[in-house]
Protein backbone atom coordinates (compact mmCIF):
# COMPACT_ATOMS: atom_id res chain seq x y z
CA UNK A 1 0.00 0.00 0.00
CA UNK A 2 1.04 3.26 -0.84
CA UNK A 3 2.53 6.12 2.00
CA UNK A 4 0.22 8.89 2.20
CA UNK A 5 3.01 11.13 0.69
CA UNK A 6 2.97 9.61 -2.41
CA UNK A 7 -0.46 9.54 -3.12
CA UNK A 8 -1.25 12.57 -5.77
CA UNK A 9 -4.02 15.14 -4.46
CA UNK A 10 -6.53 13.50 -6.94
CA UNK A 11 -6.59 10.26 -4.86
CA UNK A 12 -5.89 12.09 -1.49
CA UNK A 13 -9.16 13.88 -2.47
CA UNK A 14 -10.67 10.49 -3.07
CA UNK A 15 -10.03 8.91 0.05
CA UNK A 16 -10.92 11.85 2.12
CA UNK A 17 -13.90 11.95 0.50
CA UNK A 18 -14.74 8.57 0.95
CA UNK A 19 -14.08 8.71 4.64
CA UNK A 20 -11.19 6.28 4.34
CA UNK A 21 -8.55 8.90 6.16
CA UNK A 22 -8.47 12.01 7.69
CA UNK A 23 -7.65 15.43 6.80
CA UNK A 24 -5.29 15.75 10.47
CA UNK A 25 -4.43 12.12 9.65
CA UNK A 26 -3.09 13.87 6.17
CA UNK A 27 -1.18 16.59 7.09
CA UNK A 28 0.33 15.17 10.08
CA UNK A 29 1.62 12.43 7.89
CA UNK A 30 3.04 15.04 6.11
CA UNK A 31 4.03 17.16 8.54
CA UNK A 32 6.29 13.83 9.94
CA UNK A 33 7.47 13.62 6.51
CA UNK A 34 8.82 17.21 6.71
CA UNK A 35 10.32 16.64 10.21
CA UNK A 36 12.17 13.67 8.99
CA UNK A 37 14.21 15.18 5.45
CA UNK A 38 13.50 18.99 5.47
CA UNK A 39 17.23 18.88 6.88
CA UNK A 40 18.53 17.08 3.49
CA UNK A 41 16.66 19.42 0.84
CA UNK A 42 15.98 22.96 2.97
CA UNK A 43 13.47 23.10 0.64
CA UNK A 44 11.15 24.84 4.02
CA UNK A 45 12.12 28.39 5.29
CA UNK A 46 8.87 28.40 7.58
CA UNK A 47 6.90 25.14 8.84
CA UNK A 48 3.56 25.76 10.22
CA UNK A 49 2.51 23.05 11.99
CA UNK A 50 -0.32 24.54 14.34
CA UNK A 51 -1.55 26.51 11.48
CA UNK A 52 -1.98 23.39 9.30
CA UNK A 53 -3.97 21.26 11.95
CA UNK A 54 -5.96 24.00 12.78
CA UNK A 55 -6.85 24.19 8.64
CA UNK A 56 -7.15 20.74 8.47
CA UNK A 57 -9.19 20.73 11.61
CA UNK A 58 -11.54 23.16 9.82
CA UNK A 59 -11.24 21.19 6.46
CA UNK A 60 -12.78 18.28 7.98
CA UNK A 61 -15.57 19.98 9.65
CA UNK A 62 -16.44 21.31 6.28
CA UNK A 63 -16.50 17.59 4.67
CA UNK A 64 -18.21 16.41 7.32
CA UNK A 65 -20.86 18.98 6.93
CA UNK A 66 -20.94 18.15 2.77
CA UNK A 67 -19.48 21.92 1.87
CA UNK A 68 -16.37 20.70 0.57
CA UNK A 69 -14.19 20.85 -2.72
CA UNK A 70 -12.13 19.08 -4.76
CA UNK A 71 -8.97 20.86 -2.80
CA UNK A 72 -10.97 20.56 0.61
CA UNK A 73 -8.33 19.02 3.02
CA UNK A 74 -5.79 18.63 0.51
CA UNK A 75 -1.71 20.02 2.39
CA UNK A 76 0.49 22.11 0.46
CA UNK A 77 3.07 24.92 0.69
CA UNK A 78 3.59 28.53 -0.89
CA UNK A 79 6.21 29.51 -1.98
CA UNK A 80 8.01 32.48 0.47
CA UNK A 81 7.60 35.57 -1.66
CA UNK A 82 3.45 35.33 -1.46
CA UNK A 83 2.11 37.18 1.21
CA UNK A 84 0.28 34.96 4.36
CA UNK A 85 -1.24 36.86 6.88
CA UNK A 86 -0.01 35.96 10.45
CA UNK A 87 3.24 33.96 8.77
CA UNK A 88 6.67 35.70 7.97
CA UNK A 89 6.80 36.20 4.44
CA UNK A 90 11.04 36.74 3.80
CA UNK A 91 11.51 36.30 0.00
CA UNK A 92 14.96 34.03 1.53
CA UNK A 93 16.47 37.47 1.87
CA UNK A 94 17.73 38.77 5.30
CA UNK A 95 16.31 42.52 4.26
CA UNK A 96 12.68 40.41 5.14
CA UNK A 97 13.62 38.23 7.66
CA UNK A 98 10.82 38.52 10.60
CA UNK A 99 8.40 40.36 8.31
CA UNK A 100 5.32 39.21 8.72
CA UNK A 101 2.49 40.66 6.15
CA UNK A 102 -1.03 41.88 7.67
CA UNK A 103 -2.73 40.36 4.58
CA UNK A 104 -2.73 37.07 2.16
CA UNK A 105 -1.98 37.12 -0.99
CA UNK A 106 -5.19 36.30 -3.52
CA UNK A 107 -4.25 32.85 -4.06
CA UNK A 108 -3.79 32.38 -0.53
CA UNK A 109 -7.35 33.44 0.40
CA UNK A 110 -8.61 31.23 -2.54
CA UNK A 111 -6.96 28.49 -1.15
CA UNK A 112 -7.75 29.38 2.07
CA UNK A 113 -11.46 29.49 0.94
CA UNK A 114 -10.99 26.21 -1.07
CA UNK A 115 -9.89 24.30 2.24
CA UNK A 116 -6.70 23.25 1.34
CA UNK A 117 -4.03 23.20 4.81
CA UNK A 118 -0.93 25.47 4.65
CA UNK A 119 1.74 23.23 5.30
CA UNK A 120 4.40 25.80 5.44
CA UNK A 121 6.56 28.38 3.10
CA UNK A 122 8.88 27.18 1.11
CA UNK A 123 12.75 28.63 -0.14
CA UNK A 124 13.96 30.18 -3.06
CA UNK A 125 16.21 32.60 -5.07
CA UNK A 126 16.41 35.49 -3.10
CA UNK A 127 13.30 37.87 -4.46
CA UNK A 128 13.39 35.09 -7.26
CA UNK A 129 16.22 36.26 -8.71
CA UNK A 130 18.42 33.37 -9.88
CA UNK A 131 18.02 29.53 -11.80
CA UNK A 132 19.22 27.31 -9.25
CA UNK A 133 18.39 28.35 -6.03
CA UNK A 134 21.70 28.68 -4.56
CA UNK A 135 20.83 32.46 -3.74
CA UNK A 136 19.18 32.01 -0.69
CA UNK A 137 19.53 33.63 2.63
CA UNK A 138 18.81 30.29 3.98
CA UNK A 139 21.10 27.78 2.41
CA UNK A 140 20.60 26.30 -0.94
CA UNK A 141 17.29 23.76 -1.77
CA UNK A 142 18.86 19.85 -3.05
CA UNK A 143 17.43 17.99 -5.56
CA UNK A 144 16.06 15.37 -4.13
CA UNK A 145 16.89 13.25 -7.18
CA UNK A 146 20.18 13.75 -6.21
CA UNK A 147 21.40 15.67 -2.99
CA UNK A 148 24.77 17.26 -4.73
CA UNK A 149 22.36 18.56 -7.50
CA UNK A 150 21.04 22.15 -8.02
CA UNK A 151 16.87 22.03 -7.72
CA UNK A 152 16.60 24.52 -10.04
CA UNK A 153 15.48 28.55 -8.92
CA UNK A 154 13.77 30.59 -8.23
CA UNK A 155 11.16 27.99 -7.22
CA UNK A 156 13.08 25.43 -6.60
CA UNK A 157 11.94 24.63 -2.84
CA UNK A 158 8.17 24.50 -4.55
CA UNK A 159 9.79 21.75 -6.94
CA UNK A 160 11.75 19.88 -4.16
CA UNK A 161 9.11 20.21 -2.03
CA UNK A 162 6.76 18.08 -4.28
CA UNK A 163 9.40 15.79 -5.73
CA UNK A 164 10.06 14.46 -2.18
CA UNK A 165 6.69 13.80 -0.87
CA UNK A 166 6.89 16.66 1.32
CA UNK A 167 3.84 18.58 -0.22
CA UNK A 168 1.33 17.37 -2.54
CA UNK A 169 1.40 20.47 -4.58
CA UNK A 170 2.50 23.87 -3.99
CA UNK A 171 2.66 27.15 -5.89
CA UNK A 172 5.85 28.78 -7.23
CA UNK A 173 6.12 32.41 -9.06
CA UNK A 174 7.89 32.28 -12.95
CA UNK A 175 9.65 35.58 -13.57
CA UNK A 176 11.92 33.95 -16.73
CA UNK A 177 11.48 30.04 -16.20
CA UNK A 178 11.38 29.81 -12.04
CA UNK A 179 8.65 27.47 -12.14
CA UNK A 180 9.41 25.33 -15.44
CA UNK A 181 13.44 25.04 -14.58
CA UNK A 182 12.96 23.76 -11.36
CA UNK A 183 10.08 21.44 -12.68
CA UNK A 184 12.20 20.10 -15.26
CA UNK A 185 15.29 19.63 -12.81
CA UNK A 186 13.25 17.44 -10.41
CA UNK A 187 10.92 16.12 -12.75
CA UNK A 188 7.63 16.98 -11.42
CA UNK A 189 4.73 19.01 -13.36
CA UNK A 190 5.21 23.13 -13.20
CA UNK A 191 2.72 25.43 -15.20
CA UNK A 192 3.45 29.23 -15.54
CA UNK A 193 -0.15 30.54 -16.84
CA UNK A 194 -0.87 33.17 -19.18
CA UNK A 195 0.32 37.01 -17.84
CA UNK A 196 -2.69 38.04 -16.21
CA UNK A 197 -4.92 34.53 -15.70
CA UNK A 198 -3.95 34.41 -12.06
CA UNK A 199 -3.88 37.23 -9.62
CA UNK A 200 -0.30 38.51 -8.26
CA UNK A 201 -1.69 40.69 -5.47
CA UNK A 202 -0.13 39.96 -2.79
CA UNK A 203 3.00 38.44 -4.32
CA UNK A 204 6.39 40.42 -3.79
CA UNK A 205 7.43 41.79 -7.05
CA UNK A 206 10.50 40.85 -8.89
CA UNK A 207 9.54 42.14 -12.21
CA UNK A 208 6.01 43.22 -12.50
CA UNK A 209 5.36 42.79 -16.28
CA UNK A 210 6.83 39.20 -16.06
CA UNK A 211 6.17 37.64 -12.85
CA UNK A 212 3.52 35.26 -12.70
CA UNK A 213 2.23 32.67 -10.34
CA UNK A 214 1.35 29.20 -11.09
CA UNK A 215 1.44 25.32 -9.20
CA UNK A 216 3.75 22.32 -8.92
CA UNK A 217 2.58 19.19 -8.78
CA UNK A 218 3.43 15.37 -9.37
CA UNK A 219 1.46 14.98 -12.40
CA UNK A 220 -0.69 17.03 -14.90
CA UNK A 221 -4.31 16.10 -13.60
CA UNK A 222 -3.48 17.37 -10.27
CA UNK A 223 -1.89 20.93 -11.74
CA UNK A 224 -5.14 21.09 -13.64
CA UNK A 225 -7.25 20.99 -10.56
CA UNK A 226 -5.14 23.59 -8.60
CA UNK A 227 -5.48 26.49 -11.90
CA UNK A 228 -9.32 25.74 -11.95
CA UNK A 229 -8.74 26.92 -8.39
CA UNK A 230 -6.91 29.98 -8.62
CA UNK A 231 -7.23 31.08 -12.10
CA UNK A 232 -9.96 34.37 -12.51
CA UNK A 233 -9.85 38.10 -12.51
CA UNK A 234 -8.93 39.85 -9.35
CA UNK A 235 -10.42 44.01 -9.19
CA UNK A 236 -7.40 43.82 -6.65
CA UNK A 237 -4.51 43.23 -9.54
CA UNK A 238 -4.61 45.53 -12.23
CA UNK A 239 -3.18 43.40 -14.22
CA UNK A 240 -5.44 40.98 -13.79
CA UNK A 241 -7.28 39.93 -17.43
CA UNK A 242 -10.92 40.34 -17.33
CA UNK A 243 -11.46 36.94 -19.16
CA UNK A 244 -14.10 33.83 -18.48
CA UNK A 245 -11.23 31.22 -18.24
CA UNK A 246 -12.62 27.31 -19.62
CA UNK A 247 -12.23 24.62 -16.90
CA UNK A 248 -8.76 22.79 -17.31
CA UNK A 249 -10.42 19.81 -16.10
CA UNK A 250 -12.59 19.39 -18.44
CA UNK A 251 -11.33 16.88 -21.16
CA UNK A 252 -8.23 16.72 -19.80
CA UNK A 253 -8.26 13.24 -21.37
CA UNK A 254 -9.58 14.20 -24.63
CA UNK A 255 -6.00 13.43 -26.28
CA UNK A 256 -4.19 15.36 -29.02
CA UNK A 257 -5.67 13.72 -32.26
CA UNK A 258 -5.62 16.47 -34.92
CA UNK A 259 -3.38 19.04 -32.59
CA UNK A 260 -0.66 20.85 -34.78
CA UNK A 261 2.73 21.06 -32.51
CA UNK A 262 5.60 23.01 -34.05
CA UNK A 263 9.64 22.63 -33.12
CA UNK A 264 11.18 26.00 -33.15
CA UNK A 265 14.58 25.53 -34.65
CA UNK A 266 15.67 28.54 -32.37
CA UNK A 267 15.81 25.78 -29.44
CA UNK A 268 16.91 23.14 -30.45
CA UNK A 269 20.78 24.50 -31.81
CA UNK A 270 23.83 24.28 -30.73
CA UNK A 271 24.47 23.82 -26.56
CA UNK A 272 21.40 21.44 -26.08
CA UNK A 273 22.46 18.07 -24.63
CA UNK A 274 22.27 14.89 -26.33
CA UNK A 275 19.86 13.22 -24.00
CA UNK A 276 17.26 15.97 -23.37
CA UNK A 277 17.37 16.05 -27.26
CA UNK A 278 16.66 12.67 -27.41
CA UNK A 279 14.02 12.85 -24.67
CA UNK A 280 12.02 16.08 -26.09
CA UNK A 281 11.91 14.00 -29.64
CA UNK A 282 10.72 11.16 -27.76
CA UNK A 283 7.76 13.13 -26.77
CA UNK A 284 6.95 14.99 -29.73
CA UNK A 285 6.80 10.90 -31.02
CA UNK A 286 4.26 9.83 -28.34
CA UNK A 287 2.06 12.57 -29.63
CA UNK A 288 2.41 11.80 -33.32
CA UNK A 289 1.56 8.34 -32.36
CA UNK A 290 -1.68 9.91 -30.75
CA UNK A 291 -2.73 11.20 -34.17
CA UNK A 292 -1.12 14.85 -33.76
CA UNK A 293 1.10 16.62 -36.60
CA UNK A 294 4.24 18.37 -36.05
CA UNK A 295 7.03 20.36 -37.75
CA UNK A 296 9.58 22.62 -37.91
CA UNK A 297 9.24 26.53 -37.08
CA UNK A 298 10.78 29.58 -36.32
CA UNK A 299 10.82 32.46 -33.54
CA UNK A 300 14.02 34.22 -34.45
CA UNK A 301 13.67 37.15 -32.39
CA UNK A 302 13.97 34.55 -29.55
CA UNK A 303 17.75 34.37 -29.64
CA UNK A 304 18.03 37.59 -28.46
CA UNK A 305 15.34 37.10 -24.80
CA UNK A 306 18.15 36.55 -22.86
CA UNK A 307 19.90 40.21 -23.12
CA UNK A 308 16.33 41.25 -23.45
CA UNK A 309 14.84 39.67 -20.49
CA UNK A 310 18.07 40.52 -18.03
CA UNK A 311 17.97 44.33 -19.31
CA UNK A 312 13.86 44.26 -18.54
CA UNK A 313 13.62 42.26 -15.51
CA UNK A 314 16.69 44.26 -14.17
CA UNK A 315 15.12 47.27 -14.43
CA UNK A 316 11.71 46.57 -12.89
CA UNK A 317 13.73 44.90 -9.82
CA UNK A 318 15.50 48.20 -9.42
CA UNK A 319 12.28 50.31 -9.11
CA UNK A 320 10.61 47.55 -6.86
CA UNK A 321 13.21 47.23 -4.63
CA UNK A 322 13.38 50.53 -4.17
CA UNK A 323 11.04 50.33 -1.15
CA UNK A 324 13.84 48.30 0.96
CA UNK A 325 15.44 51.45 2.65
CA UNK A 326 15.46 50.80 6.35
CA UNK A 327 12.41 52.87 7.36
CA UNK A 328 9.21 51.81 6.40
CA UNK A 329 9.79 47.60 7.18
CA UNK A 330 12.35 44.79 6.88
CA UNK A 331 15.78 45.26 7.73
CA UNK A 332 17.40 48.15 9.33
CA UNK A 333 21.18 48.70 10.19
CA UNK A 334 21.99 49.85 13.40
CA UNK A 335 25.20 50.77 12.63
CA UNK A 336 24.04 53.93 10.51
CA UNK A 337 24.47 57.48 11.89
CA UNK A 338 22.82 59.26 9.26
CA UNK A 339 20.41 58.88 6.38
CA UNK A 340 22.54 58.37 3.29
CA UNK A 341 24.99 55.71 5.36
CA UNK A 342 21.07 54.27 6.44
CA UNK A 343 20.47 53.43 2.81
CA UNK A 344 23.70 52.44 2.13
CA UNK A 345 24.27 49.85 5.38
CA UNK A 346 20.38 48.51 5.43
CA UNK A 347 20.94 47.74 1.22
CA UNK A 348 24.04 46.39 1.65
CA UNK A 349 23.40 44.20 4.51
CA UNK A 350 19.87 43.40 3.51
CA UNK A 351 20.37 42.45 0.00
CA UNK A 352 22.57 39.13 -1.29
CA UNK A 353 25.17 39.53 -4.42
CA UNK A 354 22.95 38.53 -6.82
CA UNK A 355 20.32 40.85 -6.13
CA UNK A 356 22.57 43.50 -5.62
CA UNK A 357 24.17 42.54 -9.14
CA UNK A 358 20.39 43.26 -10.66
CA UNK A 359 19.90 46.06 -9.36
CA UNK A 360 23.23 47.86 -10.29
CA UNK A 361 22.77 46.65 -14.21
CA UNK A 362 18.83 47.92 -14.04
CA UNK A 363 19.63 50.86 -12.35
CA UNK A 364 22.41 51.53 -15.47
CA UNK A 365 19.90 50.60 -17.61
CA UNK A 366 17.30 53.10 -16.68
CA UNK A 367 20.15 55.57 -16.50
CA UNK A 368 19.53 58.97 -18.74
CA UNK A 369 22.90 58.26 -20.48
CA UNK A 370 21.76 54.93 -21.53
CA UNK A 371 17.77 54.81 -21.44
CA UNK A 372 16.95 54.48 -24.93
CA UNK A 373 19.98 52.79 -26.18
CA UNK A 374 19.07 49.76 -23.72
CA UNK A 375 15.95 49.68 -21.71
CA UNK A 376 14.08 51.23 -24.81
CA UNK A 377 15.54 48.84 -27.91
CA UNK A 378 14.67 45.75 -25.01
CA UNK A 379 11.40 46.61 -25.21
CA UNK A 380 11.09 46.88 -29.13
CA UNK A 381 13.01 43.35 -29.22
CA UNK A 382 10.59 41.91 -26.51
CA UNK A 383 7.50 43.30 -28.88
CA UNK A 384 9.57 41.24 -31.94
CA UNK A 385 9.78 38.27 -29.38
CA UNK A 386 5.65 38.55 -28.96
CA UNK A 387 4.94 38.84 -32.54
CA UNK A 388 7.18 35.78 -33.44
CA UNK A 389 5.64 33.70 -31.46
CA UNK A 390 2.22 35.25 -32.95
CA UNK A 391 3.15 34.29 -36.52
CA UNK A 392 4.38 31.02 -35.22
CA UNK A 393 0.61 30.22 -33.82
CA UNK A 394 -0.76 30.53 -37.12
CA UNK A 395 0.38 27.27 -37.87
CA UNK A 396 1.01 25.48 -34.61
CA UNK A 397 -1.48 24.71 -32.18
CA UNK A 398 1.17 24.86 -29.22
CA UNK A 399 5.16 24.81 -29.86
CA UNK A 400 7.45 22.20 -28.08
CA UNK A 401 11.14 22.75 -26.91
CA UNK A 402 13.54 21.86 -24.19
CA UNK A 403 13.19 23.35 -20.95
CA UNK A 404 17.31 23.55 -20.49
CA UNK A 405 20.23 23.19 -22.37
CA UNK A 406 21.79 20.74 -19.44
CA UNK A 407 19.91 18.80 -16.54
CA UNK A 408 20.11 19.80 -12.76
CA UNK A 409 24.18 20.05 -12.49
CA UNK A 410 25.94 19.93 -9.09
CA UNK A 411 25.76 22.77 -6.52
CA UNK A 412 28.27 25.05 -7.06
CA UNK A 413 29.61 24.66 -10.35
CA UNK A 414 28.36 27.39 -12.06
CA UNK A 415 28.40 29.93 -9.07
CA UNK A 416 31.43 31.37 -10.75
CA UNK A 417 30.14 32.34 -13.97
CA UNK A 418 27.23 34.06 -14.40
CA UNK A 419 26.90 34.22 -17.98
CA UNK A 420 26.64 30.21 -17.94
CA UNK A 421 23.86 30.47 -14.93
CA UNK A 422 22.20 33.25 -16.79
CA UNK A 423 22.31 31.27 -20.25
CA UNK A 424 20.60 28.17 -18.43
CA UNK A 425 17.04 30.39 -18.87
CA UNK A 426 17.75 30.66 -23.03
CA UNK A 427 14.50 28.29 -23.61
CA UNK A 428 12.45 30.29 -20.93
CA UNK A 429 12.44 33.61 -20.76
CA UNK A 430 10.99 34.37 -24.22
CA UNK A 431 7.57 33.09 -22.82
CA UNK A 432 7.40 35.72 -20.49
CA UNK A 433 8.59 38.33 -22.56
CA UNK A 434 5.44 37.45 -24.95
CA UNK A 435 3.03 36.71 -22.05
CA UNK A 436 1.95 33.42 -23.04
CA UNK A 437 1.42 30.12 -21.13
CA UNK A 438 3.92 27.14 -20.88
CA UNK A 439 3.57 23.75 -19.47
CA UNK A 440 6.62 21.32 -18.73
CA UNK A 441 5.69 18.23 -18.11
CA UNK A 442 8.84 15.16 -17.47
CA UNK A 443 9.57 12.95 -20.26
CA UNK A 444 13.04 11.34 -19.66
CA UNK A 445 15.68 10.40 -17.34
CA UNK A 446 19.56 11.73 -18.84
CA UNK A 447 22.94 9.07 -18.67
CA UNK A 448 23.11 9.84 -14.87
CA UNK A 449 19.64 9.69 -13.86
CA UNK A 450 18.43 12.83 -13.43
CA UNK A 451 14.84 13.57 -15.21
CA UNK A 452 14.24 15.90 -17.67
CA UNK A 453 10.96 17.87 -18.89
CA UNK A 454 9.66 19.11 -21.96
CA UNK A 455 8.15 22.54 -22.33
CA UNK A 456 4.84 22.89 -24.08
CA UNK A 457 4.26 26.89 -25.21
CA UNK A 458 0.93 28.02 -26.00
CA UNK A 459 -1.50 30.70 -27.27
CA UNK A 460 -2.80 33.22 -24.44
CA UNK A 461 -4.93 31.38 -22.50
CA UNK A 462 -4.99 28.00 -23.83
CA UNK A 463 -3.84 26.52 -20.53
CA UNK A 464 -6.68 23.90 -21.08
CA UNK A 465 -4.82 22.36 -24.20
CA UNK A 466 -1.73 22.41 -22.63
CA UNK A 467 -2.73 20.20 -20.11
CA UNK A 468 -4.43 17.86 -22.35
CA UNK A 469 -1.13 17.65 -24.42
CA UNK A 470 1.07 17.11 -20.82
CA UNK A 471 -1.99 14.83 -19.87
CA UNK A 472 -1.48 12.74 -23.55
CA UNK A 473 2.49 12.40 -23.06
CA UNK A 474 2.01 11.73 -19.28
CA UNK A 475 -0.06 8.81 -19.72
CA UNK A 476 2.41 7.35 -22.70
CA UNK A 477 5.83 7.73 -20.50
CA UNK A 478 4.47 7.44 -16.88
CA UNK A 479 5.51 9.66 -14.23
CA UNK A 480 9.02 10.09 -12.90
CA UNK A 481 9.89 9.75 -9.12
CA UNK A 482 12.66 10.74 -7.23
CA UNK A 483 15.08 8.03 -5.02
CA UNK A 484 13.65 10.17 -1.93
CA UNK A 485 10.10 9.98 -2.73
CA UNK A 486 9.63 6.15 -3.72
CA UNK A 487 11.00 5.05 -0.58
CA UNK A 488 9.16 5.00 2.59
CA UNK A 489 10.94 8.25 3.93
CA UNK A 490 14.57 7.19 4.95
CA UNK A 491 17.55 9.44 4.17
CA UNK A 492 19.42 6.73 3.28
CA UNK A 493 22.30 8.19 0.76
CA UNK A 494 19.64 9.54 -2.25
CA UNK A 495 23.01 10.86 -3.55
CA UNK A 496 24.09 9.27 -7.20
CA UNK A 497 20.50 7.08 -7.21
CA UNK A 498 19.30 6.64 -10.50
CA UNK A 499 15.36 7.47 -10.65
CA UNK A 500 12.65 5.47 -12.08
CA UNK A 501 9.33 5.85 -13.61
CA UNK A 502 6.31 5.24 -11.33
CA UNK A 503 5.56 1.67 -12.73
CA UNK A 504 9.24 0.78 -12.02
CA UNK A 505 9.36 1.49 -8.60
CA UNK A 506 6.09 -0.61 -8.23
CA UNK A 507 7.16 -3.27 -9.83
Amino acid sequence: MKELHELPVHELAGLLADRKIGAREVAQAHLDRIALLQQDVNCYISITPEVALGQADAAQKRMDGGDAGPLTGIPMAFKDNMCTKGVQTSCASRMLEGFVPPYNATVVSTLQKAGTVMLGKLNMDEFAMGSTNENSYFGPVRNPWNLERVSGGSSGGSAAAVAAGLAPFALGSDTGGSIRLPASFCGVVGMKPTYGAVSRFGLVAFASSLDQIGPLASNVRDCAWVLDAIMGHDPMDSTSAPVKHESCTAELDAGVKGMSFGLAREYFGEGLNGDIRKAVMKAVQVLEAQGAVSGECSVPAAEFGISAYYLLSSAEASANLARYDGIRFGHRSADATDMKELYRLTRGEGFGREVKTRILLGTYALSSGYHDALYVKALKVRRMIHDDFIRAFETHDILVSPVSPTTAFRLGEKTADPLQMYLGDVYTVAVNLAGLPALVVPCGLDSDGMPIGVQLIGKPFSEKKLLQAGQAIEQALGRFVSPMAAGTGSTANPVGQCGKTEEEVRA
